[in-house]
């Protein structure tokens, strides 16, 4: 069972109902010292790929929401006696090595630096766009640490690496501001899925531990908790973090399957749930998003495992073997019209010719429709 200990709610309220409020109209000539008041910076703000007009305080200063930097983990079953069968977990394989972090860890810290089979990575999650992403942490020969600045852009968070101080868009893994704007981060692909999905696909599969090296988050009951309850069944993002044009095609909450290749494409859960398959092609990469209920939003209830459940997806090559296959949900499975044969939200498929094949992962993510349309207003947006 959950270990559910009560603890002070008042910082984070205090901050959502400050969200809530309309925010005060800015200059287009923004100081510096407006985006950087507060806190020391060895940034170099001279250098923007962004007006800084878009970039607003999130309420904590610079590391104010601590990334977890020396993560530590623990077995399937030691994760099972904390988390619930919907609990949603970013999913990350490299090589042999699979882990596992919880979004009720997530949600607390936005940030995890970590190595996946040897592989540096960054995994992170922005609550208030819905964004878990995961971006390989090696550029141009170098190895980046990231944490918090405590702004946003497009109520996005906007993080920054400890080696230059440069700051990055969450959701497109773009630095805007510093000596490395306009390089991007290499996106990793992962899966978000439940817990019970994750448990029975990967036995093996190491979890992040709440032994974060924040003790006074565990010690408050914080873990498995959402700071941000009822945030999903919002008609629209706290205007104080966003200013941006809304697409009025979807709700603005609502979630879609994203892959942040050329112009971009998406598809909306409220289909996906319809189909559970969704077949698409961008920039010559032939893809497969599946989706399945049994993971919980992250963003609704307080107790995040007993939240309503929003589905899960994955996001695979449609390529085996040099031939290009087509999916299709039929009888209760998820099957590929060319060898008849059954898959899993791993990629693996369990029955039929191609039993044990592995299809290759593609990185996506579930964002809220407002944050994608902001960074990619100009997305294919995918129909049945």
């Amino acid at each position: 069972m959950r270990a559910r200990n009560g603890f002070d709610w008042a910082v984070m309220l205090a901050l959502l109902a400050a969200a809530s409020a309309p925010a005060r109209a800015q200059s287009s000539d923004v100081e510096v010292s407006r985006i950087s008041s507060g806190d020391e910076w060895a940034t170099d703000f001279s250098r923007a790929g962004v007006p800084l007009s878009e970039i607003v305080s999130g309420g904590p200063p610079k590391d104010g929401i601590p990334s977890i930097d020396r993560p530590r983990f623990e077995s399937a079953s030691e994760a099972d006696e904390w988390l619930d069968d919907a609990d949603p977990v970013i999913v990350v394989e490299h090589g042999s090595e699979v882990k596992g972090y919880p979004l009720g860890i997530l949600i607390w810290h936005e940030i995890v630096n970590d190595e996946v089979g040897e592989r540096p990575v960054t995994v992170t999650f922005c609550p208030l766009c819905n964004t878990a992403l995961v971006f390989d942490r090696r550029l141009g020969g170098h190895v980046l640490d990231f944490g918090t600045t405590g702004r946003l852009r497009h109520s996005d968070l906007v993080m920054y690496d400890r080696q230059t101080e440069t700051w990055w868009q969450q959701a497109v893994g773009e630095a805007i501001i510093g000596e490395l704007v306009g390089q991007r981060l290499t996106f990793v692909p992962a899966n978000t899925l439940g817990w019970a999905e994750v448990r029975q696909l990967y036995p093996r599969i190491r979890m992040l531990s709440r032994e974060t090296g924040h003790p006074s988050y565990r010690l408050a009951g914080r873990y498995g908790q959402n700071p941000y309850e009822g945030y999903d069944s919002r008609s629209g993002p706290y205007p104080r973090f966003f200013s941006g044009d809304r697409d009025r095609g979807l709700p603005a909450l609502e979630r879609v399957a994203a892959l942040d290749i050329g112009r971009g494409w998406a598809a909306p859960f409220s289909e996906l749930e319809r189909s559970w398959v969704a077949n698409g092609e961008v920039e010559g990469l032939p893809f497969v998003v599946f989706w399945a209920p049994g993971a919980a939003s992250a963003l609704d209830r307080r107790d995040i495992g007993r939240s309503r459940d929003v589905g899960q997806t994955a996001a695979f090559d449609r390529r085996l073997g040099g031939r290009l296959l087509t999916f299709e949900f039929s009888g209760g499975e998820i099957m590929d019209r060319e060898t008849g044969s059954t898959w899993n939200l791993a990629g693996t498929a369990t029955a039929g010719p191609a039993a044990g094949q592995r299809l290759t992962p593609v990185a996506h993510g579930n964002h809220f429709w407002f944050a994608w349309y902001a960074f990619r207003p100009d997305s294919e947006v995918w129909r049945p």
